[in-house]
């Protein structure tokens, strides 16, 4: 009497099985199943790995772009805050001006600290050529984005596979289906005679 693990591992296997039943097509599909996650695997790790180095390249290229500047306030912020223009966290949008690096005055509006003064000192960050741009993600940020858009990128390229390797499957059923009503129609003539 055959075990249960014994009987598990073979219902897993039974598209390799020897069985006199087994047609062609249903040799076709195992090795379909079996290749399709093979390459979904390859194709999500691979594609999730070399996603998240580029991603975390682009970051750190992005970062090593930009610079730390100090910018002065053009106005008070107070004043600023009085017209309207107040951030949720209790800061305000006021106008700040600054040098960029060929030398001439850059300004742009930005948020700050509500009881600042005008000619107070405010960091910002630039580009190269001396443009205002968001702060840059620290090293761990960056990290954590490219793993994140990896792991997205990965599981979209497996997953796509996947879809690709149902529907090779979905088309060949499509035949074994076509396969068995063909032969239905040799087959059921004999059958629906009756003796006598």
């Amino acid at each position: 009497m055959r075990t249960t693990p014994r009987r598990t591992g073979a219902i897993r296997l039974w598209r390799w099985r020897a069985n006199p039943l087994k047609r062609r097509s249903d040799r076709v599909e195992g090795w379909i199943i079996l290749t399709t996650w093979l390459v979904a695997l390859l194709t999500g790790v691979l594609g999730g790995l070399a996603t998240t180095v580029a991603v975390e390249h682009g970051l750190a290229a992005r970062r090593a772009g930009t610079h730390r500047v100090t910018a002065a306030l053009t106005q008070d912020a107070t004043a600023s805050a009085q017209a309207g223009a107040v951030h949720t966290d209790g800061g305000a949008w006021a106008k700040v001006r600054w040098k960029a690096p060929d030398g001439s005055p850059r300004t742009a509006v930005t948020r700050v600290d509500a009881d600042l003064k005008a000619g107070a000192p405010v960091t910002l960050w630039t580009d190269r050529s001396g443009e205002m741009v968001p702060r840059p993600a620290t090293a761990e940020q960056t990290r954590t984005e490219a793993r994140l858009v990896g792991a997205l990128v990965g599981l979209s390229a497996a997953g796509g596979v996947l879809v690709c390797g149902r529907l090779v499957r979905a088309r060949l059923e499509r035949q074994r289906m076509a396969d068995w009503d063909h032969e239905w129609e040799l087959v059921e003539p004999r059958w629906r005679r009756t003796p006598g």
